[in-house]
């Protein structure tokens, strides 16, 4: 599944394509009309990106599992959501 993240309000086309917002328009339009396919929100907060990384590789199995059965996780720095 291709991984992107983007600004924008461009969302992704195809249903193996996971979206990683960095704004509310994607919550905004994946709870109104289904875009994008697939979610991950992070809420991190202000983070290092080594921290980021470090906080994906402890929880990728985990959000992988949980993407592959649900539409919209959200990650923070210490817990993963699920949204239904």
């Amino acid at each position: 599944m291709p991984l992107r993240t983007r600004s924008s309000t461009h969302f992704p086309s195809s249903k193996s394509e996971l979206s990683l917002p960095k704004d509310s328009d994607f919550v905004d339009s994946f709870l109104t009309v289904q875009q994008p396919y697939k979610l991950l929100l992070v809420t991190t907060g202000n983070i290092k990106n080594s921290e980021l990384e470090t906080l994906f590789a402890a929880n990728l199995s985990l959000i992988v599992d949980l993407l592959s059965q649900n539409n919209y996780i959200e990650l923070s720095r210490d817990s993963v959501i699920v949204h239904q």
